[in-house]
């Protein structure tokens, strides 16, 4: 429930921003001479824009999946085949696309940790489907670098420092700082408190598959939440042909369970 309401609370933002900025210099608009009556001009361009909309954040997670948060907004503009005004209308710096991005994902994870946590009885297996399904979804290409951070992520959300990090944005070509700095205004405090809870409820939900595990000796006393974390990255390479990629995912996936599974001394 956490990581479906925090998706529907960021859509339901966006879907106001969308609401506003018309897309695509009016191609929603056809006929009439602009002298029709207002609602038959608002409606399409309200479609148009949650089209476009739509495209930018399947184009910025497969470019920022294959190439990491570094990758350009020009990248994702051509990957969306809209012109990246677009994609700054609908997030006016890089910082607030890669937010949007990462928040989705931990919530996605969050909700594959609980499925597998109450779907799943014998304490292994319910760790090892969290981890089969995350990997096949390519979630853990997506994640904020904090939940990786291998040793210290766990004490981190314990202390509430646990954060989508700030993503290191370089000048956009035609684009002036100004800009930047709206971005930042608009993902402020709250939305910072919003990425570690999410950030929390991950780690919290993990916690308790591999707390499970491990109690049943079947996990390796030295595992941590963040190894499990770093699993689910590590196994989600990306391949440029499908097929390759699901059987390089699985092969890895099946060595790297094997690493972690306790074994009779």
């Amino acid at each position: 429930m956490s990581g479906g309401s925090l998706m529907h609370i960021q859509e339901t933002r966006w879907s106001g921003t969308s609401a506003v900025a018309a897309d695509g210099g009016g191609k929603g608009v056809t006929g009439g001479g602009g002298r029709g009556p207002a609602p038959a001009r608002t409606t399409p361009l309200r479609v148009d824009a949650q089209r476009n909309l739509e495209h930018v954040l399947r184009a910025a997670r497969e470019v920022f999946g294959e190439l990491g948060y570094g990758a350009p907004m020009e990248d994702v503009a051509r990957r969306a085949r809209v012109g990246v005004g677009t994609v700054y209308r609908r997030f006016p710096s890089k910082d607030v696309l890669v937010r949007r991005i990462a928040q989705e994902e931990t919530a996605r994870l969050t909700e594959q940790a609980r499925a597998a946590l109450g779907q799943e009885e014998e304490p292994w297996q319910a760790l090892s489907r969290f981890l089969r399904t995350s990997v096949a979804s390519g979630a853990g290409r997506l994640l904020p670098p904090q939940v990786l951070r291998v040793g210290v992520a766990e004490e981190a959300a314990a202390e509430g420092e646990a954060r989508v990090p700030a993503q290191r944005t370089q000048p956009e070509s035609g684009r002036p700082r100004s800009v930047r700095g709206a971005g930042a205004s608009v993902a402020g405090a709250a939305d910072r408190e919003q990425d570690e809870a999410g950030v929390a409820a991950l780690l919290e939900v993990v916690g308790r598959l591999v707390q499970r595990a491990r109690d049943a000796g079947e996990l390796r006393p030295d595992v941590t939440v963040s190894d499990v974390l770093l699993v689910i990255a590590t196994a989600a390479p990306s391949l440029p042909d499908a097929a390759q990629q699901a059987a390089a995912s699985a092969r890895l996936l099946d060595i790297l369970l094997e690493g972690l599974r306790s074994r009779p001394a």
